[in-house]
């Protein structure tokens, strides 16, 4: 998305193994070979008729789902999303609540309020036997809202053994709400995802993984996917899957058919006003891709900026990563305002940009890179986003940003005051920032502080979500791959996605792969990142020099006192690893280590004399000092020259120069002020 399995006890648990995990590497986790293809075990069949006049979704699905652990199951749990939208007292507005940018339902009439009312839960028995009707409640597993109806528990006759199957059929209505969190209606658009009863995933302990949605994304198991969406005739319909027929009814509607393997969920849109466009990725060494772009009309000029894109996510993904493993994908431009954008599904994204840009605004560039980017995180290495949602997106976002800058260059931040905050909401996680550092998180107070990376997103802070899945887990890999090299962190990411291509990994599983690919044992950096809350802060903290005097007191050697008043600098003095000369300066610059979190960095020290001496310090004690003794005093200090550690919450103490320049910085702040004082200026003229 643009903004990612265990019980409670095993989540406080978790770094002990984590720890034994990553030492011992993958034969403890992966023993297992990588499968050519996922474990089906949750594949549906589903009919569904849209009535758009009362946004009113009739639906029956058959469910064929296999019990695939060691452990006995007694019931199903579904998902229910659309009813987070059912009152303001579902758990996911009451998280929504605690935002700054929190929903606006003053407003709210009938018409925008959403549900999923299951109508029957049937279990089909053999060819000729009557289906046994199944009783269900709502459960909620995580927060005990009993105002929450996200989860639906359905108990079985019989428990499933492993190895079993069971055939489920599930009847709903779907009201449709305005759209909200990537899905719903808006005007004559409608994007349906998450928007049919979808079984959770039983895990290998015999516990069912169906989180109530609250704040996070999704989780399912693979499948195979019979699709049929009937919608009034004229309208378009994209999908996930492959197109199979069309067929129009004696009664104005028309029905398509779509099939897909391998998926783990099943996302489409409609609307009459979508214009269609067709395109084809052929790029040597890598399998072709049938592209489909459904744009709204009033962004027909992004068009090529939208298939430029999805083509060169396909070409530096399948060529990094792995090769896209379907034979088609949808991508979707929304409506502006409709909250729909910026969403990925198996086989099919929604886009997003805005009207007008500013020259070098690559919003549609880098939202399309973001959720094509996501058929691989997530789609086809499919993690646990209820629980660890920075493995997916904190891989893709590292990811995509890593092409934008490669393919496109310099990226103009767009701040528009007194509008939509979608262009600086997430600054410095997505692409308004010109870089990847944490500059924004700086201080004792730090959101970096308030958890750490591997808490479980459900039971996270909902103010660091997005800070913690999007921002800390890309800037975790993009520290990896300037320490490690790009080569090596490449085939870490490419050795993780064949391992774990369609299957479900854990973060355990990534780290030892990083330490498998890098021969490197990197648990002191992972322990700091992903299992506490310190923020890492390496700060120039003084630099002296001074003309070297003649020594002055009382002469260290001889047999009575002697005052000395000549000579040069003390007898065995070091002037400094390079650079050599007659020492005219005694230097000393001290770093100091003023966060938690611990990392080896460089030091940089440049020389009046454009001299230049590179230094290497573990970071381990909280300050250390160098001193010289040349020919000229210390003109630049910089800690982390090289820019490694983007972890780094201030990166404006990493640097001391003797010179300083005042006119860039008074500059960026006057141009700031500028157009701050623009725009005030501007809504009081319309205001009058």
């Amino acid at each position: 998305m643009w903004f990612e399995r265990r019980s409670l006890a095993a989540s406080c648990n978790r770094h002990a193994w984590l720890r034994i995990a990553v030492l011992m590497g993958p034969a403890m986790l992966c023993s297992a070979a990588a499968h050519a293809a996922a474990v089906r075990n949750a594949s549906y069949a589903i009919e569904a008729r849209l009535d758009t006049d009362g946004r009113l979704l009739t639906g029956s699905e058959v469910l064929t789902w296999r019990n695939v652990t060691s452990h006995p199951t007694s019931e199903l749990r579904f998902h229910l999303y659309f009813n987070a939208w059912r009152n303001a007292d579902s758990s996911w507005l009451r998280a929504a609540a605690l935002l700054p940018n929190r929903p606006d339902i003053s407003g709210y009439g009938p018409a925008d309020w959403g549900y999923c009312d299951v109508r029957s839960v049937r279990m089909l028995a053999a060819e000729g036997a009557a289906p046994v009707t199944l009783p269900q409640a709502f459960v909620q597993p995580d927060d005990g809202n009993a105002h929450d109806r996200t989860v639906l528990q359905v108990m079985l006759p019989r428990p499933v053994a492993s190895g079993d199957t069971v055939r489920v059929q599930v009847e709903w209505t779907l009201k449709v709400p305005r759209a909200f969190a990537r899905a719903g209606a808006f005007g004559r658009f409608y994007m349906m995802g998450q928007w049919f009863p979808k079984v959770g995933v039983l895990e290998p302990d015999g516990h069912w993984n169906c989180h109530q949605f609250i704040q996070t994304e999704f989780f399912a198991d693979y499948g195979s996917y019979d699709v049929a969406v009937t919608v009034p005739a004229k309208w378009t319909v994209g999908a996930t899957g492959m197109p199979v027929s069309s067929s129009t009814g004696a009664d104005g509607t028309e029905t398509h058919r779509f099939h897909a393997d391998d998926v783990h969920d099943f996302a489409w849109t409609t609307s009459p006003l979508f214009a269609v466009h067709h395109d084809r990725f052929d790029e040597a060494r890598l399998p072709p891709v049938e592209i489909e772009l459904l744009l709204m009309p009033d962004h027909a000029g992004l068009r090529d900026r939208y298939l430029s894109a999805t083509k060169t996510a396909l070409r530096l993904y399948g060529t990094w990563i792995k090769p896209y493993p379907y034979g088609r994908i949808t991508v979707v431009d929304p409506p502006g305002n409709s909250e729909t954008g910026g969403m990925e599904y198996p086989m099919l994204v929604t886009g997003e940009s805005r009207w007008p840009v500013l020259a070098g605004n690559r919003l549609a560039e880098a939202n399309t890179l973001h959720e094509v980017g996501h058929q691989w995180w997530y789609g086809a290495v499919a993690n646990d986003e209820f629980e660890d949602a920075w493995l997916d997106e904190g891989l893709n976002t590292y990811t995509h940003k890593r092409i934008l800058r490669l393919e496109y260059g310099p990226t103009t931040y767009e701040k528009r005051y007194f509008h939509d905050q979608l262009p600086y909401r997430f600054a410095g996680i997505h692409t308004a920032q010109p870089t990847e550092g944490a500059d924004a998180y700086d201080g004792f107070r730090s959101p970096l502080k308030r958890e750490p990376l591997g808490t479980p997103a459900f039971r996270g802070d909902e103010r660091t979500y997005a800070l913690n899945a999007y921002g800390t887990g890309s800037r975790l890999c993009v520290t990896l791959e300037r320490y490690l090299g790009w080569e090596i962190w490449r085939r870490v990411l490419a050795t993780y996605a064949d391992r774990f291509w369609f299957r479900h990994p854990r973060p355990a599983d990534l780290f030892a792969v990083i330490n498998e690919v890098s021969g490197q044992d990197l648990g002191w950096f992972v322990d700091e990142v992903y299992g506490t809350a310190n923020v890492f802060d390496y700060a120039v903290d003084r630099v002296v020099s001074r003309k070297v005097q003649a020594p002055r007191g009382y002469a260290a050697d001889g047999e009575a006192p002697e005052w000395n008043r000549g000579g040069g600098p003390p007898a065995g003095a070091a002037t400094g690893s390079k650079g050599g000369g007659a020492a005219s300066f005694e230097s000393t610059v001290d770093i100091r280590r003023w966060g938690e979190g611990i990392f080896p960095v460089g030091i940089r020290v440049r020389f009046e004399d454009g001299s230049v001496v590179d230094e290497r310090w573990d970071g381990q004690a909280r300050w250390t000092r160098f001193r010289y003794f040349r020919p000229s005093a210390v003109a630049q200090v910089e800690v982390d020259p090289d820019d490694v550690l983007v972890l780094d919450v201030n990166s404006a103490n990493n640097s001391w120069t003797r010179h300083p320049e005042a006119t860039p910085a008074a500059a960026k702040w006057t141009a700031r002020w500028t157009v701050w004082l623009q725009s005030v200026l501007e809504m009081a003229a319309f205001f009058a």
